[in-house]
């Protein structure tokens, strides 16, 4: 592994340290599950790039869907103004979204798709007249880092500076098998109270805080109390979304649907940015008759941009195409088996599977979360084997390209299986 770093002196980098942290790799040139370094190695990407490019780098159909579009409409204003690509997403999303939702609103990222619904969401209760919300989530959560959605994230050392400017929010245990309950109890009392609530949550699977896992019947449970007591649920399927979990989304394993999806991360296979917040009827027929003054006003300069939509609209094409649908099957099956081989041989600490994610807890470190000690040296380990892995500390996880070869994927399994050897 080289040890050079190739971090350039005008460039702030994300999540990391100015001085020190890991070496910055110069990258040339991707392909499929592959990242091509300047230096001549050549890596397997096991986390799609920040779990964005889903059917792997440099895609030829994507690339070929952004040119076209380019020669005909590359950007145009979204207030005033409407173009196909923009229409035939909205209809793809509403016709095949789980939640009935009715309007798609545009925009650049997950953090502010998070943004959005929490604005939707509590500008709701305002216009109705509510002089204060519960604003509930998950201890642990990961919604973005623009500041609505820090607020409602886990109160950590990432956002320990900003703490005091954060409005309030309730956060309930995390539902693992030994807190459920609780969990439950604290989200009734809370909806119980005289004002009105929002629900936000990571569907299934908290990715940042370490992949971790809870049941669809209990946030069946929890999305049932919240129609009853006639609150606002957004499920955050940002990095669940677009055949993560095994299914098209998380939301397809529950039976009680939220009111707000927000998506982003894989809806463009990753070659571009794009975030959408997906609104069901309960939420747009409160906008519907709204004047001016109290209508949704929110917007972005790139909102709907042409480029970014005909790559989605690619993008789920892809999806829907059987050979992708076969792949996304088998990646599943070669997870939760090498999950259920660690488990049998208990290697590492609680091996788990969900969809096309595969996680396991090494031994061994000091600190807690991501900041655990261990985290350097596992990603120094997989480096070394050329293979991209980002620990979440002591975490390790992949959430491969649904387009990986099946021996990157063992390659990958491989290492870890190593790794966890070591360090039992």
């Amino acid at each position: 592994m080289s040890s050079t770093d190739a971090r350039h002196p005008n460039i702030w980098y994300p999540f990391s340290s100015m001085k020190g942290g890991y070496p910055v790799q110069k990258v040339v040139r991707t392909f499929e599950e592959f990242i091509y370094l300047e230096d001549g190695r050549k890596l397997i990407d096991g986390i799609s790039s920040w779990w964005v490019n889903i059917h792997g780098h440099s895609h030829p159909t994507l690339a070929q869907a952004i040119y076209e579009q380019a020669l005909q409409l590359e950007h145009v204003i979204f207030a005033g103004f409407t173009h196909e690509p923009a229409e035939q997403l909205a209809e793809t999303l509403c016709h095949w979204l789980p939640n009935g939702s009715q309007k798609i609103f545009f925009s650049d990222n997950g953090s502010t798709a998070t943004e959005v619904a929490l604005k939707m969401a509590v500008q709701l209760f305002h216009n109705e007249g509510a002089q204060k919300i519960n604003i509930i989530a998950l201890e642990g959560a990961y919604h973005g880092d623009t500041f609505g959605a820090m607020a409602v994230g886990a109160r950590d050392g990432f956002t320990t500076p900003f703490h005091q400017f954060f409005f309030d929010v309730h956060f309930l245990p995390f539902p693992d098998s030994d807190h459920e309950e609780l969990a439950l109890e604290r989200l009734e009392a809370l909806l119980e109270e005289a004002c009105p609530s929002i629900f936000i949550f990571e569907p299934l699977v908290q990715g940042a805080s370490g992949m971790r896992m809870y049941t669809a019947r209990w946030l069946n449970e929890a999305l049932q109390r919240c129609h009853k007591h006639q609150a606002i649920s957004i499920a955050d399927e940002v990095f669940t979304g677009f055949g993560r979990t095994g299914r098209d989304f998380a939301s397809n394993y529950l039976s009680h649907q939220p009111d707000i999806i927000c998506l982003s991360k894989g809806i463009t296979g990753g070659i571009l940015p794009l975030g959408v917040t997906a609104a069901n009827q309960k939420i747009v027929k409160a906008f519907e008759d709204q004047p001016f003054e109290t209508a949704f006003l929110h917007g972005h300069s790139f909102t709907a941009n042409p480029l970014v939509v005909a790559a989605a609209n690619q993008n789920i094409a892809l999806l829907k195409n059987t050979a992708t649908i076969e792949r996304v099957r088998k990646i599943c099956s070669m997870q939760e088996e090498t999950a259920q081989l660690w488990r049998d041989a208990s290697l590492g600490e609680n091996p788990r599977a969900l969809g096309t994610i595969l996680a396991v807890e090494a031994a061994g470190g000091e600190g807690s979360g991501y900041f655990n000690t261990l985290r350097d040296r596992i990603y120094q380990h997989f480096l070394s084997n050329d293979i991209l892995l980002r620990p979440l500390g002591r975490t390790i996880y992949t959430g491969p390209p649904y387009s990986i070869r099946e021996e990157s994927l063992q390659k990958i399994h491989t290492a870890i299986h190593t790794f966890l050897k070591e360090t039992h």
